[in-house]
C-alpha cells in the first residue's frame, strides 16, 4: 500500500502543534520553561510562545509567574472528566472491578495507554486499602507500572523497539527496571503467565499485579490490584493472580 495514500490529510498545523505542547507538558516530570519547551519540540521560541499565549488565554496552559514554567491548565479538567465518564471500557468493567475490590480488599485500578504512558481512568479503593499516589486522570510510566508492562507485553517486536527507542527508562524508585534487556526479559515472562508484576517499581512499598483487557486484536486497556508490599504474602499473591485472571476473562467476555 502506498504510504502517502494511507496517511490522512490533516488540517490546522497550529492545532497539531498545540497538541504536541500539551503532550510534552504531560510527559515531563518537571514543568518546563519556554526555552525547554522550544528545544523539546524542536520549534522556535517565537512560534512556541505565540501558541502558548493563545493556549494560556483559553485556559489550556498556565504560566507560573515566579518560576516562568508552564503547566497544564485547569480548563482541561472538565474535558478529561467528560472523556473518562463516556469511555465505554470503564462502564463495562466497573461491576467486575468492584467485585474484585471487594474480594481482595485492595485498591483496583483501570488505565488506558495514551502517548506511551498509562492514564488512570478509574480507581476503586476499599476500606482496607492504603492511599497511593496515583490519581484519576493522572499518568504513569509504561515500563514501571503493572498496567503499563501488561500493555507492553502485547506489543509486536517493532512496536516495542519504537517504544524503547523513544523512551528514556528513568528510575522512579530503586527497583525500577532501567535496562532494556532486563525489561525485555520481564515482558517475556508476562507474555508466558499473563500477569505483570510491579514490585515497588513505580512507588515505594507498593506491590501491583496487572493484566490487559484485549479482545480479538483490540486493546482496550489494563487493570491492576495494588497492595502494600508487606501484605503481599505468597498465598495472597497466588489467590490474587487467580482472581485477576478470572476478572480479566469476565470483562473480556462482556466487551
Amino acid at each position: 500500500m502506498d504510504t502517502q495514500e494511507s496517511q490522512p490529510k490533516l488540517y490546522g498545523s497550529v492545532l497539531i502543534k498545540a497538541k504536541e505542547i500539551m503532550d510534552y507538558l504531560l510527559m515531563q516530570p518537571k514543568s518546563p520553561t519556554l526555552a525547554e519547551l522550544s528545544r523539546g519540540l524542536n520549534s522556535s521560541k517565537s512560534t512556541t510562545l505565540k501558541i502558548l499565549k493563545t493556549m494560556e488565554h483559553l485556559g489550556f496552559v498556565r504560566r507560573e509567574e515566579e518560576t516562568k514554567r508552564y503547566v497544564l491548565g485547569t480548563q482541561l479538567i472538565p474535558y478529561a472528566t467528560k472523556a473518562i465518564s463516556s469511555f465505554d471500557i470503564a462502564n463495562v468493567a466497573q461491576p467486575y472491578l468492584e467485585k474484585l475490590r471487594d474480594e481482595t480488599g485492595e485498591t483496583i485500578n483501570l488505565g488506558i495507554p495514551v502517548n506511551q504512558r498509562i492514564v488512570l481512568v478509574s480507581k476503586l479503593e476499599s476500606s482496607n486499602s492504603i492511599r497511593l499516589q496515583s490519581t484519576i486522570g493522572g499518568s504513569m510510566n509504561m515500563y514501571s507500572s503493572a498496567m503499563g508492562k501488561a500493555v507492553l507485553a502485547t506489543y509486536s517486536a517493532d512496536q516495542l523497539k519504537r517504544f524503547l527507542d523513544t523512551t528514556d527508562l528513568r528510575p522512579v524508585t530503586q527497583n525500577t527496571i532501567t535496562n532494556q534487556n532486563e525489561l525485555r526479559h520481564d515482558l517475556k515472562i508476562i507474555q508466558e503467565v499473563g500477569v505483570a508484576v510491579d514490585n515497588e517499581e513505580n512507588e515505594p512499598e507498593a506491590f501491583c499485579l496487572g493484566a490487559v483487557l484485549k479482545k480479538d486484536t483490540q486493546l482496550y486497556g489494563a487493570f491492576s490490584i495494588s497492595t502494600p508490599k508487606y501484605r503481599m504474602t505468597p498465598e495472597r499473591r497466588t489467590g490474587f493472580i487467580r482472581m485477576l485472571l478470572n476478572t480479566q476473562h469476565d470483562i473480556q467476555e462482556a466487551i
